[in-house]
């Protein structure tokens, strides 16, 4: 399985791409950031992220894109920010078909930590050690990008077994109504 881990913002968009399945060692094949300029509008920040996450999807071909779910922050406008980011991320993704996961900052921390209290350094140093590198990626947002691709392929497994279980349930219940 290859997943494009993305790691939305407006400013710097993590991207990485993790391929392997779960209970096997995992290979890193690319890690970056996805850049807008800080003083252009709006419009043509989002279209510099659409264009980086395009050339990021062209490149790599993932089967899979993990993108974290926005939650509430204090700063409002940070949050609008990564919402629309990740939007573009999604639609990216959307328009060739290729399925999109969405996974809390808690839900990835917990995975490649063991806990979703884990700060950012932590974080760095699993996806290190998971994917045996040399160093941590940086800045912070291509390591969380990587983490939200391991998480998505160690999840996915048991995610497909649960929607099959209720798509299952449904399709009795429905028969037997």
């Amino acid at each position: 399985m290859r997943v494009l881990g993305v790691d939305p913002g407006l400013t710097r968009c993590g991207v990485g791409v993790v391929e392997g399945v779960a209970g096997r060692p995992l290979t890193m094949r690319a890690v970056g950031v996805v850049r807008s300029p800080v003083d252009a509008d709006l419009g043509h920040r989002l279209v510099a992220i659409e264009q980086g996450i395009e050339r990021w999807l062209d490149e790599h071909k993932p089967e899979f894109v993990a993108v974290e779910r926005v939650f509430s922050q204090h700063n409002v406008r940070t949050v609008m920010g990564t919402a629309q980011a990740s939007a573009v991320a999604m639609l990216c993704a959307s328009r060739r078909g290729i399925p999109v996961a969405l996974h809390t900052p808690s839900e990835v921390k917990a995975a490649v930590t063991g806990s979703g209290r884990a700060d950012k350094a932590q974080v760095g140093t699993m996806v290190t050690r998971l994917l045996r590198l040399d160093a941590p990626p940086k800045p912070a947002d291509a390591a969380d990008a990587l983490a939200l691709a391991i998480c998505h392929i160690w999840r996915a497994p048991a995610q497909n077994r649960l929607q099959q279980a209720v798509a299952a349930h449904h399709a009795t219940k429905g028969r037997t109504a």
